[in-house]
């Protein structure tokens, strides 16, 4: 078999099941080697994804790769597996910390550790799944096999005194958007079948179909609380900080690096392109709540007593830019919010890591009981430090491309959404810094941390691979803007032209059912026309 004719697509989203299959038969007290396993696992699945980055040619915004075999024909539906420039780097980056979460937890997780580490190696093949699936049946089980694994992280190995409660909340909070979704993706189904007279999950043949602007506000309104839930985006962000608080160090990663842009990947790849004119009538009131979502989170991560709280709070000011950006429709706007999703799973999830590090020496993480840090653990100062900058957005950093990107594009449509988000910018400084400065700096108040152990080898092995790439973002994004680029237009493109063809049908009553398009050409087609993959 060819290298490029190879399934690599279905190699990294199984890959780190067949380690967890394989964990199964190990006796309970290997812990060694069973971390080992799963860490081999995990470091296959990142080799794996950079043959895909490989394989990917970034000049064309189709769907590459794609994978197809026949599953439930009868019902249309199908294992169909592709990648573009939007999903690309979110898998990237889920590989990239796959065995970075596996050596974090290496002596911080010490019972129960074969369940914990089948629970991540799972965990990876839904996360994997869900950016790939090209079928919507396929995309909303790769979307519930997340939930049982995360449920337990949280549930089982989180903090003892509200880990049940913070797991609960986050399924049911989870479920009630599931259930709302399927109902919407069978109604279209329903719809679609029913004006084709081919029943089928298929994505992009239901791209094609036009759907009536009346059942687009409700279909738009389900997916958009499934996924605005998971964002989360405010006023559906409240399990969010319990979740953080009480999960174990990488659970709260995981979590904030990859499982909330879930939620946004969800709105660019189905709700918008689905039902484009529902999704652009929202803007208006998506980008108010980004709004609120980007200084309510900053103003209360601003009072927070507990870094893992502050930090969690954070996410929700952050992903209020990724929902802004995407909801401008402009190349920049929806550029800087696939950047920013890539960014603050780097940024945050390194300084979860942080916050773990300091936990395990001290059992605590309330910021008064800090205070000098830096005199002690000078290394852990300098990483605490670099990250911090990379969150709050400093120029030579990740965190500045993707914030930058955001407010350009959204400046060119919206100047006034673009200067209430800039202060959100000014509120992540005061919040991140004060805090830095709270627990770094002054004079070691506290006698139990003048015996701090500053941080070791594997440590820093955890850290230097996030590092290397906020670095790399920050002074060269080029490299993860160009693959994306054709993909977004391509986004828009089809956006526009679908808007126009369901608003043609609308004044044309008697026409049964309208297809639309995608194509990268200029031209928009009277009628019947196909998406390009």
């Amino acid at each position: 078999m060819e290298f490029s004719s190879f399934p690599w697509l279905t190699f990294i989203t199984f890959v780190p099941s067949v380690g967890a299959i394989l964990l199964l038969f190990f006796r309970r007290d290997a812990h060694t080697a069973m971390r080992a396993v799963a860490l081999v696992f995990m470091l296959a699945d990142f080799v794996g994804s950079l043959a895909v980055y490989g394989l990917f040619n970034p000049s064309s915004g189709a769907m590459q790769l794609q994978e197809f075999r026949e599953w439930v024909p009868t019902w249309g539906i199908a294992y169909k597996l592709g990648v573009d420039g939007i999903s690309l780097f979110l898998v990237l980056l889920t590989t990239l910390l796959g065995p970075i979460v596996i050596l974090a937890s290496w002596e911080d997780i010490q019972y129960r550790v074969k369940e914990f580490l089948v629970s991540l190696l799972v965990l990876q093949t839904g996360m994997i799944g869900v950016f790939l699936a090209l079928d919507l049946f396929l995309f909303y089980v790769f979307w519930e096999i997340m939930l049982i694994p995360m449920y337990l992280l949280i549930g089982v190995w989180g903090n003892p005194a509200r880990r049940l409660y913070a797991a609960i909340k986050f399924v049911l909070y989870t479920i009630v958007g599931s259930l709302l979704m399927l109902v919407a993706i069978l109604a279209l189904y329903f719809m679609a079948g029913k004006a084709n007279g081919v029943y089928t999950f298929d994505l992009f043949k239901l791209y094609e179909f036009a759907v009536p602007l009346k059942a687009q506000f409700w279909m738009f309104l389900a997916f958009f609380l499934a996924f605005a839930i998971k964002v989360p985006m405010f006023p559906f962000h409240t399990w969010l900080p319990d979740a953080h608080t009480e999960a174990p160090t990488v659970g709260s990663v995981v979590l904030a690096a990859v499982l909330l842009k879930m939620g946004t990947y969800g709105f660019i790849r189905f709700a918008i392109p689905l039902f484009p004119n529902a999704a652009l009538d929202a803007t208006w009131w998506i980008c108010w709540l980004s709004l609120i979502g980007i200084i309510y989170g900053a103003w209360v991560a601003m009072v927070q007593p507990d870094v893992k709280r502050l930090v969690a709070f954070s996410s929700v000011s952050h992903l209020g830019f990724v929902m802004l950006g995407m909801f401008a429709f402009t190349v920049e706007g929806v550029e800087g919010s696939i950047v920013q999703m890539v960014n603050h799973g780097l940024s945050t999830g390194a300084l979860f890591l942080l916050v773990g590090m300091i936990y395990e020496r001290r059992h605590t993480r309330l910021i008064a009981d800090f205070g000098g840090l830096s005199k002690v653990m000078p290394l852990y100062a300098v990483f605490f430090m670099i990250f911090t900058l990379s969150s709050i957005g400093l120029p030579g950093l990740n965190g500045f491309i993707g914030e930058f990107l955001v407010l350009l594009g959204t400046f060119k449509v919206h100047p006034w959404y673009a200067v209430i988000a800039a202060s959100g910018v000014i509120f992540a400084a005061v919040y991140m810094l004060w805090m830095f400065q709270r627990v770094m700096f002054g004079e070691i108040t506290n006698p139990k941390n003048l015996g701090l152990k500053d941080i070791g080898a594997r440590e820093v092995a955890v850290l230097t691979p996030i590092l290397i790439f906020v670095v790399w973002i920050g002074v060269y994004p080029n490299t993860f803007l160009r693959p994306m680029e054709p993909s977004v237009k391509n986004f828009l493109q089809m956006v526009d032209k679908k808007k126009t063809v369901v608003l043609e049908m609308e004044q044309t009553p008697s026409l049964p059912g309208v297809k639309t398009v995608a194509s990268s050409s200029g031209a928009r087609p009277a009628a019947d026309v196909t998406v390009q993959e």
